[in-house]
């Protein structure tokens, strides 16, 4: 009898074995990660932080998909055409809008996430900018952002007798004092050419007279008396910009070689700076009218919707692990200065705080993360934030109306009442 128990015990064990073997097969999961960050730098940053998930979750596998920017959109249709769209995707909180315009994301598993992180460690105003239309759920879990204003010389300034402008007649009087174009010296450098850099820039002088493409109710509000007075006092600004058709390098050039003194860009003009040794120079100054209008884009980390128990568990726990304050550092300061934290937890780390660019600009960074708060855009009103923005912006009609009014010097009141129309037919059609 004994003999006949020792033949069996081993047996035994190898069964249990292999089924242990087989329940950790079971339990391996492995999820995609779509991300912009196709730079080889940035992507050692990412796979440096999968490598330290994966040792602390050595369940789950972490699989990077980069795409190029320019490509962004285009593969996430792709994908969700074909089913096979990466569990975590990182994305800007207007095209975030149309993921889930298409039932594209999970609304419940981004909450729990936020929810665990706690939305007081979010700084004022991030999270209402991924709110969804109807104001009760996020469309991602925020993980750095960029502002957009006016950024002036401060030495330029000071020399003509000017300080930081605070309104539309401070911006006027400055661009009016510098403008000198038989030298080719503008007063600013404004974006004029048909482009979304275009839309975004107008769209800082109109909100702060409140004026906006939507009302609360979701009715076009294109063609008021407040969009009007916008309109024209941005083709004033026009004239003492550099002639033509502007966008993003023009505007970029005009103010790092000395040619304005002033320009509408985002944080991302800051490396140039820095790399200029002119951190200490550069003051930041927003469109006000009745009220601050700072524009802003947020970028989220999204959870897929139709995913199973596992790989949405395993998901959340990677954005999770993303939004650490370390971890979140570390993604912040693969571009730092241009990409601003946005939770306390990163202001508050060393790392941030004595990073060579971070620390040339002095006070400078947080108060550029704090002017979330005062972010707003076009289709966003109150709580809620109208996805058919997202095709207005798409459409170029308020660009093309733009263009057509600063450099083919078109009537803004009659170019108005045709983006109202235009508008008005293009939501008639969705």
């Amino acid at each position: 009898m004994k003999r006949k128990y020792i033949l069996i015990a081993p047996l035994v064990l190898s069964v249990l074995f292999l089924s242990a073997c087989e329940d950790a097969k079971e339990k391996q999961i492995t999820i995609e990660f779509m991300h912009s960050s196709v730079e080889q730098e940035r992507q050692v940053v990412i796979n440096q932080l999968i490598a330290q998930f994966e040792q602390e979750n050595p369940q789950i596998t972490i699989k990077p998909v980069p795409v190029e920017e320019d490509a962004y959109n285009t593969k996430v249709i792709t994908l969700a055409r074909t089913g096979a769209l990466p569990a975590v995707i990182e994305v800007s909180h207007d095209y975030a809008k149309v993921m889930d315009q298409e039932q594209l994301i999970d609304r419940d598993a981004i909450r729990q996430v936020i929810d665990g992180i706690g939305a007081d460690q979010f700084y004022p105003g991030v999270l209402r900018i991924v709110r969804t239309e109807e104001g009760q759920h996020y469309t991602g879990v925020p993980i750095h952002g960029w502002i957009q204003g006016i950024w002036y010389n401060k030495s330029q300034l000071s020399e003509a007798g000017f300080s930081a402008p605070q309104n539309w007649q401070d911006i006027t009087r400055i661009a009016t004092a510098f403008n000198q174009p038989a030298r080719k010296k503008y007063g600013i450098a404004l974006p004029t050419a048909e482009s979304v850099l275009t839309e975004q820039a107008f769209s800082q002088f109109a909100l702060s007279n409140n004026a906006n493409v939507f009302d609360a109710q979701g009715q076009i509000t294109v063609n008021t008396p407040e969009m009007q007075q916008a309109l024209a006092y941005y083709r004033q600004l026009a004239t003492f910009s550099m002639p033509g058709s502007n966008d993003v390098m023009e505007i970029k050039d005009a103010f790092m070689n000395g040619t304005v003194p002033m320009a509408i860009y985002s944080t991302y003009i800051l490396p140039a700076v820095y790399s200029e040794g002119k951190a200490d120079d550069l003051g930041f100054a927003v469109p006000t009218e009745k009220s601050k209008a700072v524009y802003g884009t947020i970028t989220s980390l999204t959870i897929s919707n139709g995913l199973d128990t596992p790989e949405r568990e395993a998901a959340k726990q990677w954005v999770s692990f993303l939004e650490k304050p370390d971890n979140a550092t570390a993604w912040v300061l693969m571009s730092p200065g241009a990409a601003l934290p946005v939770t306390k937890g990163v202001t508050g780390n060393a790392t941030w705080q004595n990073n060579p660019v971070i620390k040339a600009f002095g006070t400078l960074p947080q108060m550029l993360v704090n002017e979330f708060a005062n972010v707003q855009v076009f289709g966003s009103v109150g709580e809620k934030n109208f996805a058919a923005m997202g095709d207005i912006t798409g459409s170029a009609v308020l660009s093309e109306m733009l263009n057509s009014v600063t450099v083919g010097k078109k009537d803004p009141q009659q170019s108005l009442a045709e983006g109202q129309k235009r508008i008005e037919t293009l939501m008639q059609k969705r």
